[in-house]
């Protein structure tokens, strides 16, 4: 199938008339793009329209329809956190961009977890977190998140309790523990301090002021619905394990390449651009080979993530310089017309303010947390087990 078809090429495609064509772009189901000079002609994305011929087939066929839910398919279960319309992302009916600019992570998780952003402060406010000590040295610090909540689930006792309450005071534990871990802190206390500021402090020693881009970053990796972490989550909840198992199980999908791990294949494509002697003919030579361009594109948003257009902002107006990404981007916009996700914009973030390696997917877990555990008490809520089918395909028995 090639690229772009005209209008007419597109509306006989999917059998329905130009005006419902237009409809249809207008809703952000099919990107759309001016096809030459005068921006009277329009081309249309060919894979949008092989995605709405997939939904439309999948609708008549209930075991297709059950199989394409799960490559970002029709929706699978109900859920009260998250919003994704129109090109932009809701926490609980409130805007992520107000909540990344004008809030604590703590207070969204009060919102997620409770739909109040006081009770999230009260639940941190007397924390005193301890990083185990018997964890190997050398461990690289996402790992160290891992290891260390395997090691405290073992005396906290209290994490049995699956109870809503519970279950958030076990929350705001688990996120203290890892910010103890971040840093490799003895211990953390939370009165009066948050953890963006714990962060900051240890980071941004010069430069304090700035943790509210911290915030700004946690706060945009909260939730985004049922992707892959998060719906590892839900199914672990689903068994009736502890918390620290939901946090573990997420941690583990958040770490592949295709999720938040996707953070050291942007660092390594930013590497590879900036260095060469030519950022342009760079870009155009790995188009040429056909590779990839890791931090740029979301199948959820035709007109680029909401999320990386807020934190690039946000780091914008902090009066640092992102002229180098900002070219890529413009270049990017201009050879095939894609934007930059979230990875790509916590990677800028952590360049531009000089954070350890591997930082980009710390920030990404320790946001992601608060949503894994938002996703573990909506389904501890419904007592349920997640427990699909599987169709066999395999040999027949004798």
């Amino acid at each position: 199938m090639p690229r772009y078809m005209t209008a007419k090429e597109a509306a006989e495609t999917l059998n329905i008339s130009l005006p419902t064509l237009y409809s249809y772009v207008s809703r952000g189901l099919i990107r759309s793009e001016t096809a030459d000079n005068s921006k009277r002609t329009r081309r249309y994305y060919a894979d949008d329209i092989e995605t709405l011929i997939r939904r439309k087939e999948a609708t008549k066929n209930p075991e297709i329809m059950a199989e394409s839910a799960l490559d970002w398919g029709a929706p699978v279960l109900d859920s009260a956190l998250t919003l994704i319309v129109d090109g932009r992302l809701y926490y609980r009916g409130h805007d992520v961009a107000t909540l990344a600019y004008d809030y604590t992570l703590e207070q969204v998780a009060g919102l997620l977890w409770a739909q109040d952003m006081s009770t999230g402060e009260a639940l941190f406010d007397d924390i005193v977190a301890s990083a185990p000590s018997d964890l190997p040295e050398g461990l690289p610090t996402f790992n160290r998140l891992q290891a260390g909540l395997t090691s405290a689930s073992v005396e906290d006792y209290k994490a049995y309790d699956l109870s809503t309450d519970a279950v958030q005071a076990t929350g705001a534990r688990i996120l203290a523990l890892m910010v103890a871990a971040t840093l490799r802190t003895g211990s953390l206390t939370m009165f009066d301090t948050t953890l963006a500021e714990h962060l900051a402090g240890a980071w941004l020693p010069d430069a304090p002021h700035l943790k509210y881009l911290l915030d700004c970053a946690m706060i945009l990796c909260a939730d985004h619905e049922l992707n892959a972490s998060s719906f590892t989550a839900r199914i672990i909840a689903s068994t009736g394990a502890t918390p620290y198992a939901v946090v573990s199980g997420g941690l583990s999908a958040l770490s592949g390449v295709k999720h938040g791990g996707s953070t050291a294949r942007v660092d390594a494509f930013l590497n590879e651009i900036l260095h060469a002697s030519d950022m342009r003919t760079a870009l155009v030579q790995r188009l040429q080979r056909g590779e990839d361009f890791p931090g740029f594109g979301h199948k959820l948003y035709s007109d680029g993530d909401p999320r990386a257009r807020i934190l690039l902002d946000a780091i914008r107006e902090s009066n640092m310089d992102i002229a180098p990404y900002d070219s890529i981007v413009t270049t990017m916009s201009e050879l095939i017309n894609t934007a930059p996700n979230i990875d790509f914009a916590l990677v800028v973030l952590k360049r531009a303010l000089g954070l350890p390696a591997g930082s980009a997917l710390i920030l990404f877990a320790l946001g992601r947390t608060v949503g894994w555990i938002a996703h573990a008490i909506e389904q501890y809520s419904t007592d349920t087990l997640i427990r699909p089918r599987a169709r066999y395909v395999g040999i027949q028995p004798d």
